[in-house]
């Protein structure tokens, strides 16, 4: 059962990291916005786990639901397995275990004051569905056994940009051995209006995997303005159909699918980062 609204401590915590804050949401409901030194980080809706407010986590809701249906999941014989490196308030996975039964998920979170509060604060399920685990995600993924995922988010940030050490070739491969036979590795990649960032990002993963495609909203694409792009890379095949590209130009803030040769075009000058 959700939190009630009164049972929420709202304010500024300390945490190893600096300080975090959870603020009610302006517009109502039981929703909260979790800032990390200062900037937001996260938005929880203790009464709908399947809200997502974050458009970046929007545009990634379709890549579970056309790539991963939830009625090939039984939560018994096959339970989808998700390794989140980046915890923040564990909105996706939050919506993972709203959506899948029986799902099996790992958030590294190298903050462990962090860890607790959001634990404490946001009524994530308890493991083994939702496993918080302490640590450096640039140094837990190597230690992970191969093809024991179905799904890895990366979603780490230092302030504004993902540490560099999370976004070479040998952090793709180690994501690659990872993921089990058609598993798909998503990344949120913040960016200026130069794109120098997410071209090399792309240029990265075209090194590493066979499929790679991205999601963002038009503007962002071409170079008009900060935002975040969604990177999807995959060693098969991505369920890109006609409902997925649908449901993202539906969305409230619409957003654009790109794949195949025109990812090659968009990271042509950029150099995988090593």
């Amino acid at each position: 059962m959700a939190k009630d609204a009164k049972d929420v401590l709202l304010g500024e915590f300390p945490i190893d990291t600096g300080s975090a804050i959870i603020e009610a949401d302006p517009y109502g409901g039981n929703r909260y916005i979790l800032k990390i030194n200062g900037v937001p980080s996260s938005h929880v809706d203790l009464d709908d786990p399947t809200y997502l407010d974050f458009e970046y986590m929007r545009w990634m809701e379709p890549i579970f639901s056309y790539g991963f249906p939830a009625d090939e999941f039984d939560g018994r014989a096959r339970k989808l397995r998700v390794l989140h490196l980046g915890g923040g308030g564990c909105s996706m996975a939050r919506w993972v275990a709203a959506s899948y039964d029986n799902a099996r998920q790992v958030v590294v979170e190298l903050d462990a004051k962090l860890a607790e509060l959001v634990r404490t604060s946001f009524d994530v399920p308890r493991a083994p569905l939702v496993r918080l685990r302490v640590g450096d995600a640039g140094q837990v993924l190597p230690t992970l056994s191969d093809g024991s995922r179905d799904v890895i988010i990366r979603d780490v940030f230092a302030g504004s940009t993902t540490p560099r050490e999370l976004t070479t070739v040998d952090y793709a491969r180690q994501a690659q051995r990872v993921l089990d036979q058609g598993g798909v590795y998503i990344m949120n990649c913040g960016d200026t209006a130069d794109l120098a960032g997410a071209k090399a990002e792309a240029a990265t993963l075209l090194e590493v995997f066979e499929h790679v495609a991205m999601i963002a909203d038009p503007p962002m694409l071409k170079g008009r303005r900060y935002g975040n792009i969604v990177f999807m890379a995959s060693n098969e095949p991505l369920s890109l159909g006609a409902g997925f590209e649908r449901n993202l130009r539906t969305a409230p803030l619409p957003a654009q699918l790109v794949s195949g040769s025109v990812v090659q075009k968009f990271a042509t000058g950029a150099t995988p980062i090593s």
